[in-house]
């Protein structure tokens, strides 16, 4: 069955990942999905079609995700509103008749994308479907059935996409719409307790979901700060889990009440099973333990609001100091010394972890950051143990980029694969050694994703450039 996923105009990458996730969710194996648009689409457009095995699987799908705004079956599509009338009429009668019986009530919502319409436009716009036979009574508040009567603009100067040859009319049943008050009950402002680094609601949500997080699965993220994204999870009904190398971050916070304990009880949430203080570099876990989480979703520090860490101290990892032990009374107070943990040992070590500890399925979700030019596969940091799902660009600068990676296990941890994940690793450090140079050549990481363009400016004011019909 063909449905039309009306998406929201934001993290465009993001939107169509985010589908086939919740999708392989709830039909619990792998589907091989569908998808079209109508030839006057752009692919930056939010109108998308899929096919989809029925109704309440679409239903599911909308009401879970954080980008779309609705799934619809559409009865009509046109280019203009006779062209729409036409296509409507020739709609089989046996998909609307069920919906325009007299014992039923209904709704028709305008909505429009690229364009505003005044309220006395939308009534004649709602007049102007009048050849519709519906029989049953009109209720504006929780009608059986609601129409979505959808316009778009047919120029770029309010939606940021390339010029259309007209604008494009749809008539659609609703079968779901998300719930984007769940992005607003957990953004950051409204948060008990914050870090620098702490990840913004929508994308913990959108991270999650990419994770298939649900009740019964455990999730864990090695770097877990301020637990953002745990909570996503929890919101979700996965038991969570999580691991810092500063242990002033998960055991004290900024006091009793103001730590991430505080998070998950602000929001009613069932708190972590555990927070512990270990080093990705140095994993605790025991060598023979494997195949314990179905997810790990984590932001690695790479550089741009902080730098990766591991322990040990630079005179330590140097030889030139010799180990310490710390006096049993010191211990509860001691921080232990760090040195810098540049990106490409941390995705090393963070793949090699996720081998070993996630279940055949599992998913390891993780952002990695790239020049705007070098978000393709073959840029990507790989393992024999994972086959690459999807990958999610969010713009950082002109420049630069962080790409969400979603990949899942889908190979059994050996020895073998450990040696063979080395060597791919190696190859990986010797390209990306390249981007640490350039960004040693312009100061940092951090200098790079954020200095400002030196666009030429156009009557007075800044050039924006465009990058696939959006402006950054």
């Amino acid at each position: 069955m063909w449905f039309l996923c009306y998406f929201l105009h934001r993290l465009l990458d993001y939107r169509i990942p985010e589908v086939e996730s919740l999708a392989r969710l709830f039909l619990g194996e792998k589907v091989d999905l569908k998808w079209r648009q109508s030839p006057y689409h752009h692919p930056d457009s939010p109108f998308y079609f899929i096919d989809l095995p029925s109704e309440d699987i679409a239903r599911k799908i909308a009401s879970r995700s954080v980008l779309l705004k609705g799934i619809f079956e559409v009865w009509g599509e046109g280019r203009t509103y006779e062209e729409l009338r036409v296509s409507i009429e020739a709609c089989p009668e046996e998909k609307k008749a069920p919906y325009l019986t007299p014992d039923s009530t209904f709704k028709i919502v305008v909505d429009t994308f690229g364009k505003i319409l005044s309220l006395d436009e939308q009534t004649e716009r709602i007049h102007s479907m009048s050849y519709i036979p519906f029989l049953g009574v009109v209720k504006l508040k929780c009608p059986e059935h609601k129409f979505w009567l959808i316009e778009t603009d047919g120029n770029d100067l309010n939606n940021g996409l390339p010029p259309a040859d007209n604008m494009s009319i749809l008539f659609a049943r609703e079968i779901g719409v998300s719930d984007r008050k769940v992005v607003v009950k957990y953004e950051l402002s409204r948060r008990n307790y914050l870090g620098p680094t702490a990840m913004d609601a929508e994308v913990a949500l959108l991270m999650a979901n990419q994770a298939l997080a649900k009740p019964g699965n455990l999730v864990y993220d090695p770097f877990v700060g301020t637990g953002s994204i745990l909570v996503a999870a929890a919101h979700f009904g996965a038991m969570t889990m999580g691991a810092d190398i500063d242990i002033r971050v998960i055991r004290d916070g900024k006091g009793p009440d103001k730590n991430v304990w505080s998070n998950f009880k602000q929001y009613d949430l069932t708190p972590p099973i555990g927070l512990i203080r270990a080093d990705n570099n140095v994993p605790p876990w025991r060598s023979n333990l494997s195949e314990v989480f179905d997810a790990i979703i984590c932001d690695p520090p790479y550089g741009v609001r902080a730098g990766g860490r591991k322990s040990g101290g630079r005179k330590l990892l140097q030889g030139t100091r010799d180990p310490y032990k710390i006096d049993e009374d010191r211990r509860k107070d001691h921080i232990p010394s760090t040195a810098p943990y540049t990106l490409a040992e941390c995705v090393h070590d963070l793949l090699d972890l996720a081998a070993r500890l996630l279940v055949i399925g599992g998913r390891l979700v993780f952002f990695y950051p790239a020049p705007r030019d070098e978000c393709g596969e073959e840029y990507f940091p790989k393992h024999p143990c994972f086959t690459l799902i999807a990958n999610s660009e969010q713009i950082l600068s002109t420049r630069y980029s962080r790409c969400l990676l979603t990949m899942e296990k889908t190979g059994k941890y050996t020895d073998e694969l450990a040696a063979e994940s080395k060597r791919i690793h190696q190859e990986f450090k010797d390209n990306h050694a390249e981007m640490l140079q350039e960004s040693r050549e312009n100061g940092s990481l951090h200098h790079i994703v954020f200095s400002p363009s030196s666009e030429t400016k156009l009557n007075g004011t800044e050039a924006r450039p465009r990058y696939r019909g959006k402006y950054v």
